[in-house]
Parts: structure tokens; C-alpha cells; sequence
């Protein structure tokens, strides 16, 4: 008996000394494929936490083979996932101040997206989070534009009698309020519905524009340029309580990686915008941009239906919506 004492207690010392040397491991979640640029964003953090060689390790769950691209934030906020990149719109039903995230005329280009992730704004976004142990890693933003199928839209008056696909409720109450009829579906069921007479026009991510080869259904594109109505926030997050268990070194590197990651999101977002031109324009689609005044027109309209149905919804909405438009 004495023997097997004595064995027992060397396995457990093992095993606790294991624990110790034993790199640990977070598991980061998102929906996408390894060729979008949200997934080279969690590359970039995974592969200058494991050249710090401070024994931690990211693996990385791509194209939604952990959770559903809508069921990423719960989790994550139960400590049952520990990274994830993902819109943060989505967790709009668990936050409702989480939908000024995809907010139309919310913000106007690149530049302003990364001064608004920066800003009391933000931080009282990352305020919510934190009441949900989630904290935020890499800021970062993506934009879109409008295609038409037989005319431009780059002003509300264009889209009047149209039937529109919009990336989201509050775009979807801005585009009613301007006289379009309202068609909801996918990003990736715009071609079909474009082929078939379903639809006129419709706004969504440069990126998902190219991806669904949109240009091959459509006369006229009004890219993201110097300003641009549809962004969406789409952050690399992580749940904070397993944040707040790594050693200082880990956080460290961590959070070093994170702010190359950052820096790097911010200019190929900007590249996705100037791609997609080029795709387009090559196929032939006319390029119309949106002017400042086309953008203050949308902005004034938002305000109007948008960013009312918000404030009327959403408690301390007014306070939330009045930090993000003091932003310049």
C-alpha cells in the first residue's frame, strides 16, 4: 500500500509539474475563411504570441467550425470560448448599445473609425463588455458601399421606389424612410436576387461585393472613398477574466501583438475599399463616388429614423449616440 502511495503522489507531482512547463492554450473562434483579412488579424496575434516563446499558445477555429458566426459572444462571455473576431452587432440582443456599431453616417471614413476606437465613445462600449468579462483586443472597422442595378446611388433621393437589400435594421430604416421598399436576405443571396428582378440596389461590405462577384449584376458602383455610409465594427475580442489569468509576460506579448494586428487591419481595410474599385471598374460597372454633401444628407436622415428608433429603444441610448457623433 505504502508503494502505491508513494507512486500516486509522484504521478500528481508530474502532473502538476507539467501543468507549470506546459504551454497554455486559447481558443480563438470566427466565421470566415484563412484568406480574409479578419482571420490574418488573428494570424498576426497568434504568431507574435508564439515568437515571444512566453508559453502560450493561440489556435485558431476559422470558417465556423466552433460556433455559429452569431452564437460566438455568449460563449465568450461565459468563459467557454476564450478569443473571437466577429461583427460586434451581433451581440446586439445581449447589448442593445452594441448597435450603433453598424449604424449608418455613424462614421465617415477610415481615418474617423480609428479616432472613434480611440475615443470616450469606445470606452463606454468596452464599459458594457466588461459588465459581459469581455474585453477588447484589436479595434477595427470594415466598409461598404451602394451598388445599383440601373442607376447610381450615392443620395437618399436615389433610392426612392427601389427595392433595396440593406446590411442591417438601422440601415434597413434609414433606406425605408427614404422611399425604398425594403427586401431582407444574406449577402451572399444579392447576385440571385439581382438576377432575377428581386432587387434594384443594395449596400453591404466591400469585400462581400467582390466575394459574391456582385459586378457581373450591376451598372453602377458607389464605392467607401473619402467618406462612406455603411461601417461596421469587427474587433477581435477576448474574455477578460481569461485575459486576467495569463502572467504579466503573456499579457505582454499578448497585447503587443494585438497592436500590430490593429495597425495592420487598419490599412488593409482601407486596401479592400480600393480593390473592390478596381474589380469593378474593370468589369465594366460605372464608379460614382459619394460626395461630403451626399453623406450629410444620409447622416441628416439617419438621424430622422435610424438614430430616433435607437435612442427610443436603448436606456442611456442619447448619451451613447451624442459621444459617437462628437467624434470629428
Amino acid at each position: 500500500m505504502k508503494t502505491n502511495f508513494l507512486t500516486t503522489a509522484t504521478m500528481v507531482a508530474a502532473m502538476g509539474l507539467a501543468t507549470v512547463v506546459s504551454a497554455a492554450e486559447l481558443r480563438l473562434s470566427h466565421q470566415w475563411s484563412n484568406k480574409d483579412v479578419r482571420h490574418k488579424v488573428a494570424q498576426i496575434v497568434a504568431d507574435g504570441v508564439a515568437a515571444a516563446n512566453v508559453d502560450l499558445e493561440i489556435k485558431i477555429f476559422g470558417s465556423k467550425s466552433l460556433f455559429k458566426p452569431r452564437e460566438q459572444y455568449r460563449p465568450l462571455s461565459r468563459g467557454q470560448l476564450d478569443m473571437t473576431v466577429l461583427p460586434l452587432s451581433y451581440a446586439g440582443g445581449q447589448q442593445p448599445a452594441f448597435n450603433l456599431t453598424l449604424m449608418p453616417g455613424l462614421v465617415k471614413n477610415h481615418d474617423h473609425a480609428a479616432r472613434l476606437s480611440a475615443s470616450p465613445f469606445m470606452a463606454a462600449l468596452e464599459e458594457k463588455m466588461a459588465e459581459d468579462d469581455v474585453m477588447v483586443l484589436v479595434h477595427g472597422y470594415l466598409a461598404g458601399g451602394f451598388v445599383g442595378k440601373d442607376k447610381c446611388i450615392t443620395h437618399p433621393d436615389d433610392v426612392a421606389g427601389l427595392q433595396t437589400r440593406a446590411a442591417g435594421k438601422a440601415f434597413e430604416q434609414m433606406l425605408a424612410g427614404a422611399g425604398a421598399s425594403i427586401t431582407g436576405m444574406a449577402s451572399s443571396e444579392i447576385y440571385n436576387a439581382m438576377q432575377t428582378g428581386i432587387l434594384n440596389a443594395a449596400n453591404t461590405s466591400s469585400s462581400s461585393f467582390v466575394s459574391y462577384r456582385i459586378y457581373e449584376q450591376v451598372s453602377c458602383y458607389t464605392p467607401a472613398g473619402d467618406v462612406a455610409l455603411w461601417f461596421m465594427y469587427q474587433p477581435l475580442l477576448m474574455n477578460k477574466s481569461a485575459f486576467e489569468a495569463l502572467n504579466a509576460e503573456q499579457q505582454a506579448a499578448l497585447l503587443t501583438a494585438s497592436a500590430e494586428a490593429e495597425a495592420f487591419y487598419l490599412e488593409e481595410a482601407k486596401k479592400e475599399d480600393a480593390a473592390s474599385e478596381a474589380v469593378f471598374r474593370d468589369a465594366g460597372v460605372e464608379i460614382k463616388q459619394m460626395s461630403p454633401a451626399d453623406f450629410e444628407a444620409w447622416r441628416a436622415l439617419a438621424k430622422e429614423t435610424s438614430y430616433k428608433s435607437f435612442v427610443a429603444d436603448v436606456p442611456g441610448g442619447q448619451a451613447l449616440l451624442d459621444l459617437a457623433l462628437a467624434v470629428d
